[in-house]
């Protein structure tokens, strides 16, 4: 694997250095394009050097912390991985040092150091005087002038630029507070620019249809009435993603996988749909596992589950692997209908547009309001026709149109 960085967060009571630590106790996680992974300590003792802060990049095999075990030893604790599905280990060497001969551990952000780094100066002479020993910017521009490597630095009043006064008194924004902004993609978003830059290379196909949710309305209210389990929210999307799973039994095709070194499809056993989710961190896709084998109300607890757990940045590798069919509910966010890209190596993902309530003429040309939803298959053409789609989609909607069509084939 390429020495790829990852970047440290913080556990909800994180060590400070100093702190006793016990075996088996939350140091910190870290996040990288596929998942957070949780690090705890191997040893019983005492931070003594803290080598990161949260929201540094870490490269794989630099030591996170160092410790004082049995009252004068110093383990480099804790280094990364060479693999973000592996738990990371440590160098066990050990090193005779005496606390109070050992070197600070200064706190810093990256700018911070590599401010640092640009003066030649070791961070470790610099006196913090932010949170906890934080070493600043005005610390390190402080010592760089003492050290006759700088002119004055600038004071308080010189550093001030957010606004300039014009006559009269009022403020205006420096132009500078309009510049561009250089943001570097990691985590979930650059997993999406790999995928996505690979799914441009895929002839696709779409096929748009409109199916009426009446019954479907008024089965997540039955549900909703009858629910005594408060910890329990009844949606559309569970009864939607059980019996796409029922559809998916009867055209295997679009739960498979397509290999295009050898040019074989692989039709999967299990039917895991994954559901795309955004997130502050960017878009994941969180998989429902055998979707064939549990209950709607299964569907529904394991998708709260998913989802809060995506809102706290602290998905497994299993929760967003393994995944055979994508659902995106763009519903969810407001819009009707979209054309989604495909989840390689899946050959097929589906976009749920929002339920609206819509005039449709009945048999007799009588207008009536009918709650609808607009659905887009999103399919493989190398490997699966349009009359395939066709096929399944009608299926599914079937289904949904008619969910007591759902029993017959209920388990």
């Amino acid at each position: 694997m390429p020495n790829l960085g990852m970047r440290v967060r913080t556990p909800t009571y994180p060590p400070n250095r100093g702190d006793q630590v016990d075996e088996f106790q939350q140091l910190c996680e870290v996040q990288s394009d596929k998942a957070t992974i949780e690090i705890t300590s191997r040893f019983k003792g005492t931070v003594h050097q803290i080598q990161f802060a949260p929201g540094d990049i870490v490269k794989v095999g630099e030591t996170l912390l160092k410790m004082i075990v049995n009252g004068s030893q110093v383990v480099p604790h804790d280094s990364l991985a060479s693999s973000p599905d592996i738990q990371p280990g440590a160098d066990t060497s050990t090193s005779p040092s005496r606390e109070g001969n050992a070197p600070r551990g200064s706190l810093s952000t990256p700018a911070v150091r590599h401010l640092v780094k640009q003066y030649g100066l070791n961070i470790d002479d610099i006196q913090g005087t932010g949170k906890d020993g934080r070493v600043l910017k005005e610390d390190v521009l402080n010592y760089a002038a003492r050290k006759g490597l700088l002119q004055e630095p600038p004071s308080a009043s010189e550093e001030n630029v957010g606004q300039v006064e014009l006559e009269g008194g009022k403020p205006l924004l420096d132009p500078q507070f309009y510049e561009d902004k250089r943001i570097r993609l990691r985590g979930y978003q650059r997993a999406m620019v790999k995928s996505m830059t690979l799914a441009a290379k895929v002839p696709h196909f779409h096929y748009l249809e409109e199916i009426n949710c009446d019954a479907l309305v008024q089965l997540k209210a039955s549900f909703q009435k009858e629910n005594k389990d408060h910890d329990v929210k009844h949606t559309f999307l569970p009864f939607l993603i059980k019996s796409l799973s029922v559809a998916l039994s009867k055209y295997p095709l679009l739960n498979s996988s397509f290999i295009d070194e050898t040019n074989e499809v692989i039709l999967k056993g299990f039917h895991n749909i994954g559901v795309a989710m955004a997130t502050e961190q960017g878009l994941v896709v969180p998989t429902i596992k055998k979707v064939q084998s549990l209950s709607i109300l299964e569907i529904t607890k394991e998708l709260s589950r998913l989802h809060e757990m995506a809102l706290q940045n602290r998905l497994s590798t299993n929760d967003i692997t393994g995944g055979t069919i994508t659902l995106s509910n763009i519903g969810a966010i407001g819009g009707k209908f979209g054309s989604p890209v495909l989840n390689l190596p899946e050959v097929a993902i589906i976009a749920l547009g929002r339920i609206q309530k819509l005039p449709r003429f009945d048999d007799d040309e009588n207008v009536y309001p009918s709650s609808t939803i607009n659905v887009t298959v999103g399919a493989d053409h190398r490997v699966v026709d349009g009359a395939t789609v066709a096929r399944f989609c009608n299926e599914w909607k079937s289904l949904v149109e008619k969910p007591e069509l759902l029993l017959l084939h209920m388990r």
